[in-house]
């Protein structure tokens, strides 16, 4: 159809245009989230194998109808164990996680406050719950209070925001936060997904500053190496999630293998001490040489390490010029960053070495 083309050709011209590319394995991937390089690992893949043995490749059906395996149950208990949170519920995927979560807990008389940066699920499921959104300065914990101060809304009142955001690599103030939501009478809704397996000895910043929001959302497809998600809650919570969320009551339970895979990535994690803290470090190590070569990280204090080129269409040059040598950092354009200030997001993940941190700060130098 003419739109669409006219569509795509705009966003060429622009250096807008998205393309669905195969990378090589061989490159030096700084593009991935697989932050603790859990994907691969042995015990990771023999338990996703085993529960499909076990139970089949798919749930064949939703959890409320015949979809509801006692591994996925399992896998609740040892996430609810891992943030700090009484229980947990499993999703399909982060995205659907967020969706069900906003859409469920706010409606037309509600206000959702939400971080100007936060990820696109959750400023989606903000838009579908149809309350009011009223977004603060990034992470200001003044203009939130000033909005919520201001606000004549009269319904449930929904703070929303990522622990680690995901471009900028920071971390919002979350003490000051929920201590905000508790003085003010707001529910907390903290997306976790960057920080779940890093902070707070793999169980999230919140759980690292020993703070309990009213529900934490999480991914199984990062750190975790797997695929699906989960919000982490009080059993009260969990059965109005049960009964009241649209992407949970609808939508086919998470497969085996996928719930098998994250229990391994768990037992791993429990097993291994100081993963998370291993990445930070290694992250460190590599933004204090971005640094001293003359480079501006954005205020990252994560595994998430962004370099602001500025235009698009620079950002795809110097994204195509490393991969020429073998580094793969995708360029990262709008609208998924504000306008002007396309980067390159560099994941440092456990699959680096610090040889590899040295080469890649060298040549962006270089380039």
């Amino acid at each position: 159809m003419s739109f669409a083309g006219e569509t795509v050709r705009t966003l060429e011209s622009n250096g807008l245009c998205r393309k669905l590319q195969i990378h090589s394995g061989e490159l030096l991937n700084f593009s991935t989230n697989d932050y603790l390089n859990l994907s691969s690992h042995p015990l990771v893949k023999r338990c996703a194998i085993e529960a499909v043995k076990l139970f089949g490749t798919g749930s064949r059906g939703s959890r409320l109808m015949a979809g509801n395996l006692s591994l996925h149950e399992g896998l609740e208990h040892q996430l609810a164990r891992l943030t700090g949170m009484e229980t947990a519920l499993v999703f399909g995927s982060g995205f659907l996680t967020n969706l069900g979560v906003l859409t469920s807990l706010a409606g037309r008389n509600d206000v959702i406050f939400s971080d100007r940066l936060n990820h696109a699920s959750l400023v989606d499921g903000a838009i579908a719950s149809r309350a009011e959104v009223r977004r603060y300065r990034h992470c200001s914990v003044e203009h939130l209070r000033d909005l919520l101060l201001s606000s004549g809304n009269t319904g449930r009142k929904i703070i929303v925001t990522d622990s680690v955001f995901s471009m900028d690599g920071d971390v919002a103030p979350l003490r000051d936060i929920f201590e905000l939501s508790v003085a003010e009478g707001c529910l907390l809704i903290v997306d976790e997904a960057h920080a779940i397996g890093v902070f707070g000895s793999g169980g999230g910043v919140c759980r690292g500053l020993g703070i309990c929001p009213d529900v934490i959302t999480g991914t199984l497809s990062k750190a975790l190496g797997g695929y699906g998600g989960f919000a982490a809650c009080s059993s009260e919570m969990r059965e109005y999630f049960v009964n009241r969320s649209r992407s949970f009551v609808y939508t086919t339970a998470l497969p085996p293998a996928s719930v098998g895979a994250a229990m391994g990535a768990l037992e791993v994690i429990n097993s291994t001490s100081g993963m998370g803290s291993s990445l930070l470090d290694l992250a460190a190590d590599f933004r204090k040489l971005l640094v001293e070569k003359g480079f501006d990280t954005s205020g990252s204090v994560s595994q998430i390490v962004p370099i602001v080129v500025g235009e698009s269409s620079a950002a795809l040059s110097l994204s195509a010029a490393l991969e020429e040598i073998g580094i793969l950092a995708v360029a990262i354009r709008p609208p998924t960053v504000p306008a002007g200030t396309a980067r390159l997001r560099f994941s440092v993940t456990l699959a680096h070495s610090p040889d590899d941190i040295i080469r890649t700060a060298d040549e962006l130098k270089r380039l």
